[in-house]
């Protein structure tokens, strides 16, 4: 290993060899001054055949340009707004994969990571830094690249869970650009009947996961009179920041990690940001834990809290898609229905409203040609819309139709009836449950 150095961003990625697999810090953490360091470099000519890898990144994405083709290719774990266009058109990938595993892709050699590239905050007493608000699978990353480069910034918070000691990086950035933070828009009126029967799942007590934007922070606002629940969750933002400040969110139920807030990556405002620095209370650990199913599932009456796409008939959930059209990703769903379901008392609850925007159905009779199956059907608990909630585990085929059905929009019903009748046959209308 080099000594360690602080050296100019265009020094540091000097040392990226072309044909390199490269990971990024991800999601409000990117390290854009490397990024654009290697943008200087593909202008000059100077390398080549890069290929990028991270979870869903915040701000500009010029890894995933057409400008750039042949010289950087993308292919994250999880494909957010900045590079959906260039996925979806080809110049850019998917890589499929559960993200609490996508650690082992690094730690078992299936990428055979050449770089390193992260964002760290400032170091403590003992050498150490923290990746602030993107552990997520940096850990494993900085175990097994063979560059590894820091760029420490004071906007980065320190955060307690894995720390990384300071001469493990070869090279190291100073830089004091903010790290991204997202403003999520109000619920609206449906998405707040969707929080309402999502609560009435939840109770006092229990441990919960859910995403970000306005249909969990919905969510968070029905659960204001909640008492002691706990959170174990690949991400947070302000929705759940206020039940922890409030006191809802407390943890003392939980039977692992009692009284912390785990998370692995974060996106939120400058508070979510401010509230974790040096904070005892909030563990940001490595993928490799908190989505292990059987680490979620000591958490007695674990709540997984998840979004669909689409939902067939059958109880088939696409969440990473829209037809073949890819959306987001594989994520960490499946990983914390199956961890909540194994646990004591645990519910998988999948929440979406009825309608997409342009008025198509979000129930359907079966999934749109292409789309991804997230969770199977044989995976699939409660299902919420604003007309309702339903537990299709233990039903049968003309029994999930029947209930799905019934929280659909009332103007699809009749459509989805037909549908049902045609799959199932005659005897259809006989059924009942």
């Amino acid at each position: 290993m080099n000594p360690i150095r602080f050296v100019s961003a265009d020094e540091a990625v000097s040392h990226i060899p072309s044909h390199c697999h490269v990971h990024l810090s991800s999601v409000a953490s990117v390290p854009h001054c490397l990024i654009q360091a290697l943008c200087r470099r593909a202008d000059a000519g100077d390398v080549t055949g890069l290929h990028f890898h991270h979870f869903h990144t915040e701000g500009a994405a010029p890894y995933s340009d057409p400008h750039y083709e042949g010289i950087f290719f993308e292919q994250g774990f999880f494909v957010g707004p900045n590079v959906r266009k260039s996925v979806n058109e080809g110049y850019a990938d998917y890589l499929p994969v559960h993200l609490g595993e996508s650690q082992k892709l690094y730690r078992e050699g299936y990428i055979p990571l050449g770089a390193a590239l992260v964002n760290v905050s400032l170091p403590d007493e003992q050498g150490r830094v923290s990746l602030g608000t993107s552990v997520d699978c940096s850990v494993a990353a900085i175990e097994s690249a063979k560059l590894v480069i820091g760029v420490v910034n004071p906007n980065v918070p320190f955060a307690y869970g894995d720390l990384i000691p300071l001469d493990r990086f070869d090279y190291l950035v100073s830089d004091d650009t903010p790290l991204v933070t997202a403003d999520f828009a109000e619920p609206t009126p449906t998405e707040v009947l969707i929080g309402r029967n999502a609560a009435a799942l939840v109770d006092d007590g229990d441990c919960i996961q859910m995403g970000i934007g306005a249909l969990p922070n919905a969510l968070a606002a029905q659960l204001r009179g909640h008492k002691h629940l706990g959170l174990h969750t690949e991400m947070f933002a302000d929705g759940l920041l206020r039940l922890i400040k409030a006191g809802v969110i407390d943890g003392s139920n939980k039977a692992i990690d009692t009284g912390k807030v785990v998370a692995s990556f974060l996106l939120g405002s400058q508070e979510v940001y401010s509230f974790i620095d040096h904070n005892p209370g909030v563990l940001m650990r490595d993928i490799k834990y908190v989505n292990d199913p059987f680490i979620i599932r000591q958490n007695p009456r674990m709540k997984a809290i998840n979004a669909a796409t689409e939902v067939d008939l059958t109880g088939q959930i696409s969440a990473d898609s829209i037809g073949m059209r890819i959306w987001s990703g594989t994520g960490g769903q499946l990983e914390f229905v199956r961890g909540a379901s194994m646990s004591e008392g645990g519910k998988s609850i999948t929440c979406f409203p009825t309608r997409t925007k342009y008025g198509g159905s979000k129930i359907v009779p079966q999934l749109h040609d292409g789309a991804g199956v997230v969770t199977p059907r044989a995976d699939a608990h409660w299902i919420v819309t604003e007309y309702g909630s339903v537990d299709l585990y233990g039903k049968s085929l003309q029994e999930r139709a029947k209930l799905l059905i019934g929280i659909a929009h009332p103007d699809d019903r009749e459509m989805l009836d037909r549908a049902a009748f045609g799959r199932f046959g005659p005897h259809w209308h006989n059924f009942s449950i």
